[in-house]
């Protein structure tokens, strides 16, 4: 595993790098995406699910715990889960992520209260905010992402 590190000046800037995500992303994915409340991770999600296609809006799943979005509506079936508020690895279980990965992908946010159950396949992103206003984007890559991640900057 190779990990890095990139600065994002903003929020536009952390949805942008969303949307870039997107284009590399495939069926059986998971994008573990870590960081403290208010870093950037839904605004990181909505770029992705914009750069997907979908036009509404894409409320956090912080109370559904997911979202599922598929075609029409986005390009790649893709869930969007939030685990803030799991308390018990058993909870887990119930959210069926394991079967969700055979057509979709799957972007988690909080991925940690997953413990020993997150993949160890996942692209690990970390956002924590930066005093100037902009937030720090960390990565640790799986063989699984070679040749996909890091994006080319441009």
């Amino acid at each position: 595993m190779r990990s890095g590190t990139m600065a994002l000046g903003d929020a536009f800037e952390t949805e942008k790098m969303g949307a870039a995500l997107a284009d590399m992303l495939r069926a059986g994915d998971v994008v573990a995406l870590s960081g403290p409340l208010g870093a950037g991770k839904t605004t990181f999600a909505r770029g992705v699910l914009g750069a997907l296609g979908l036009t509404g809006e894409a409320p956090s799943p912080s109370f559904s715990l997911v979202i599922a979005y598929d075609p029409p509506d986005v390009r790649l079936p893709l869930w969007h889960v939030d685990l803030y508020r799991i308390e018990e690895q058993e909870e887990m279980e119930e959210l069926g992520l394991d079967d969700a990965r055979a057509d979709a992908a799957l972007l988690i946010e909080w991925p940690e209260r997953m413990g020993e159950r997150l993949w160890d396949d996942a692209l690990r992103l970390s956002l924590e905010p930066e005093p100037t206003g902009g937030r720090r984007l960390t990565w640790t890559i799986p063989e699984a992402w070679d040749g996909r991640w890091p994006l080319p900057q441009s």
